[in-house]
């Protein structure tokens, strides 16, 4: 439920603020009748993402056996992809996003198009629906289903009451800071869906676990009881993983270091070309 909640709530609140600055720019250029529009490029945005997110998950449900893991083993793979993607993707290209949206806008509105307005609604948030579809069905798969829909139910609602605080002035959030933060929550998350999906292929005889436990400390903390499961949920722990799934968590994090670093130097020379 934690990992659902988060995840829910990081993309739901990155839509809301894309959705923001659309109206925004509506709002500075006194073009409200245009509002309706946004409106429903978010609804359909919205609409097609739950019904991707139901379709993963009942095709999941449809398979058995090697073919289950097999299956489980590729999505949290490739959900941890996406994961990691987004993060970085924020990373290098936060303070152009806004820019970008507010010109399409503009654009949209000179050629009087609601159907390229639409289209900038839709196609903002959709990313993260489609996304979040992926995040959630992974998750399902590693904790309770009913968990995983409560978790991203209340992230949900949490975004539409912070949403509601913000733009309507009656609080102030940190946006930066408060991406620093979910970001290396989630990049543990994504470190523990690679580690389950390495796991799940071990499994299925896709990829050998070379030594099946190197170690098995479940008798201090069982992953299955209360504080494992929140560990598992929070940093993808297992108390007796084999030595590939070991390998591939800790190489996960040695790969984003290296990425961020990278991001990190490019930007401070972007910063020193231009002052």
């Amino acid at each position: 439920m934690i990992a659902s909640f988060f995840l829910s709530f990081r993309e739901g609140l990155e839509a809301a603020l894309v959705i923001g600055v659309l109206l925004g720019a509506l709002q500075k250029t006194n073009r409200k009748n245009y509002q309706p529009t946004i409106w429903a490029g978010l609804g359909f945005a919205v609409f097609l993402s739950i019904l991707v997110g139901v379709m993963l998950y009942r095709l999941g449900a449809a398979f058995e056996g090697k073919a289950e893991e097999i299956f489980e083993g590729i999505t949290m793979l490739l959900a941890a992809g996406l994961l990691t993607w987004m993060i970085l993707w924020m990373q290098s290209q936060a303070r152009s996003v806004n820019q970008k949206l507010k010109e399409d806008v503009q654009q949209a509105i000179l050629k009087d198009s609601k159907t390229a307005l639409f289209f900038v609604a839709f196609l903002a948030v959709i990313r993260e629906g489609i996304e979040l579809a992926f995040f959630l069905t992974a998750a399902s798969m590693n904790y309770d289903g009913n968990q995983t829909l409560i978790g991203a139910a209340l992230g949900t609602a949490s975004v539409i009451v912070v949403a509601f605080l913000f733009f309507g002035s009656i609080v102030r959030l940190n946006i930066s800071k408060f991406f620093k933060v979910t970001s290396i929550i989630l990049l543990l998350f994504a470190a523990g869906l690679v580690a389950h999906g390495v796991h799940e292929l071990n499994a299925a005889g896709i990829i050998p676990s070379v030594i099946e436990n190197i170690w098995n400390i479940n008798h201090i903390v069982d992953e299955n009881s209360t504080l494992g499961l929140f560990l598992k949920t929070l940093v993808g722990y297992n108390g007796n993983p084999s030595l590939t799934e070991t390998i591939a968590y800790v190489l996960y994090f040695g790969v984003i270091w290296i990425i961020s670093n990278t991001l990190i130097q490019r930007e401070q020379k972007i910063l020193a070309s231009t002052t």
